[in-house]
């Protein structure tokens, strides 16, 4: 088989598997992102490495609206540079230091009704691990989103012992298997074509809509970052000024 059909026949797998067992853990998820985002409170967002990415696809970005607050730190996502200065080698050392967690959030004043979304593939990483544990001790509702088959076939890392679907009162399954590389190249003996970036996406936009929806049946339809294309240019400048506006006002009790 082509190569790349190949990979759009292991994508369309996970969108499948996504269909067919997690409509019960978006359905959980939303409720408890809705509710939250309902109070007035926020959802906060944070992932380490490659997992950034289902950071930014929840806010902000077309389509998406005020609620959710991405926790991007810098020494562990920033990927470009590969090697030399803030290179690949430190934030995977640093991934896997105990006690960053604690001190990133130490910048925020958690409290509910905010709830925390981590995103990882693994879900044993020693940071990812210890921000939940965090979340959790400061009474936050804790959803996360990984491989479900790659986190129990993974050794912990974290003192604690525990891993992401541990400390969880939602799991979200990419539905991607244990190893995210999907497509065998004949005559090579690595898989390459990574599906959790799929996974997530999928999942991550799915909860969007159903909380979208869950807001707008409360009678607090949220405010959308919509395309000029849609509504035109200077409704979609005022939009996007309405949503920050509202973002930080949201924003102005989380640094205190």
């Amino acid at each position: 088989m082509n190569s790349a059909k190949a990979y759009l026949a292991q994508a369309r797998w996970i969108l499948q598997r996504i269909e067919d067992t997690q409509l019960g853990p978006l359905e959980e998820a939303a409720q408890l992102c809705a509710t939250t985002i309902a109070q007035g409170g926020l959802v906060h967002l944070f992932g380490s490495g490659h997992s950034r990415m289902g950071v930014e696809e929840m806010f902000p970005r077309y389509g998406s609206f005020p609620g959710w607050h991405p926790i991007v730190e810098l020494s562990l996502t920033y990927h470009n540079m590969v090697v030399g200065p803030n290179g690949q080698r430190q934030a995977i050392f640093l991934e896997r230091v105990e006690g960053l967690g604690r001190t990133i959030l130490r910048n925020f004043i958690l409290e509910p009704p905010d709830a925390f979304m981590v995103f990882s593939n693994s879900g044993v990483n020693e940071v990812v691990v210890e921000v939940a544990l965090e979340a959790k001790r400061r009474s936050l509702p804790v959803i996360v989103v990984v491989s479900d088959d790659h986190c129990r076939a993974s050794r912990p890392r974290h003192s604690s012992g525990k891993r992401l679907i541990d400390i969880a009162d939602v799991v979200l399954d990419n539905c991607t298997p244990a190893g995210d590389a999907l497509v065998t190249i004949e005559g090579h003996p690595d898989l390459v074509g990574p599906g959790s970036t799929v996974g997530v996406a999928l999942l991550v936009n799915s909860l969007k809509c159903l909380v979208a929806h869950k807001l707008t049946a409360l009678g607090q339809p949220p405010l959308v970052l919509t395309s000029s294309y849609h509504i035109g240019s200077e409704a979609s400048m005022a939009r996007f000024d309405e949503c920050f506006d509202d973002y930080r006002a949201r924003m102005r009790r989380v640094y205190g």
